[in-house]
């Protein structure tokens, strides 16, 4: 009885690791795609593409514990410290490192008491690794709403900039009242600019530092033309303020086809979920059930071609249901 409900469990966190690390990776596919795009456009302003530096100090350079040391030693402390940037969070990824630790270990105590996999090893396994994952999986949903929340702003802080300057404020002083007036998470991000150039960093490598950390299409545009502005002249408000309108429509057809999504969406998340909970209720409610299938060699290879098949499925609903606009 143990060795299929075993074989189940190991089915079901397998197929939610898979789900787990493609959201990862396409993440990261993105973050490259839209770094490369915002490469283009330096290219098209005529600036050759630069280190990221800035002369404010890291806070995560001023302690480093023995988690940040490893990580760094395996090449995934500048990405891991970006998106914790980006979710807001004043965290190292040494400090996310240790909580996900600490989260396992809690997921397997309560493997060890709670038993919802009907074998212990099985509780202990399954509840460590979905309870480990969780932090990161917060840090990457309080990541997209921070880009979201940014992204719906920006809009908004070009017409600010603009106004400024039509009032006769210099670009840098604009900066400035933005970072005052604008509300989170935007002011921070511009806080950090003037504060960068008023310290005498360079405004495009300011505002190139500012691309770098909020990975956004539209950022890359307003970066482009204050830098196309600064080497050619013309007038910067207006140009701000087009974009701004080339934005908000941008909005407007994001929206209508986020709408028009929304059936398609719904339906891939319950089909995505679907053959996973049905397995596992089978397996809690009738183990037997499931035994003839597993114990039989032909079965086995009927088990994996449905983890393929619907992995698979997955990756084309997320294709057909996430349409760029």
């Amino acid at each position: 009885m143990d060795n299929p409900t075993l074989l189940v469990l190991v089915f079901a966190g397998f197929f939610a690791l898979m789900l787990v690390a493609f959201s990862v990776g396409w993440g990261i596919v993105e973050a490259r795609r839209k770094k490369k795009v915002v490469g283009m456009l330096d290219t098209v302003a005529g600036k050759a593409a630069a280190a990221e530096t800035t002369i404010l100090k890291d806070a995560s350079e001023l302690r480093k514990s023995f988690a940040d040391s490893l990580l760094e030693k395996l090449d995934l402390t500048k990405t891991i410290q970006a998106r914790i940037h980006q979710a807001g969070l004043d965290w190292t990824p040494g400090k996310l490192a240790t909580i996900m630790l600490g989260a396992a270990v809690l997921g397997a105590l309560l493997g060890l008491k709670l038993k919802v996999a009907m074998v212990t090893s099985a509780s202990m396994l399954l509840l460590a690794v979905l309870c480990g994952l969780l932090p990161y999986l917060i840090v990457l949903r309080k990541r997209s709403k921070r880009l979201a929340a940014f992204e719906a702003q920006f809009p908004d802080a070009l017409d600010f900039l603009a106004r400024a300057m039509r009032a006769g404020h210099a670009f840098s002083v604009s900066l400035e009242l933005l970072s005052d007036e604008a509300p989170e998470p935007l002011a921070r991000e511009f806080r950090q600019v003037y504060n960068e150039q008023n310290l005498g960093a360079p405004i495009d490598q300011a505002l190139k530092n500012l691309a770098e950390r909020v990975p956004l299409i539209d950022v890359g545009f307003f970066v482009s033309a204050v830098t196309l502005q600064k080497e050619t002249g013309g007038n910067l408000s207006e140009i701000l303020n087009k974009l701004a309108y080339v934005i908000r429509e941008r909005f407007k057809l994001k929206g209508q086809v986020k709408a028009a999504s929304a059936h398609g969406r719904i339906t891939g998340l319950i089909l995505t979920i679907l053959p996973v909970a049905t397995a596992m209720g089978l397996m809690v409610v009738s183990p037997d059930y499931l035994r003839s299938m597993i114990v039989d060699p032909l079965g086995k290879w009927l088990v994996v071609a449905a983890v393929c098949a619907q992995f698979l499925g997955y990756i084309i609903m997320r294709k057909i249901i996430n349409i760029k606009v």
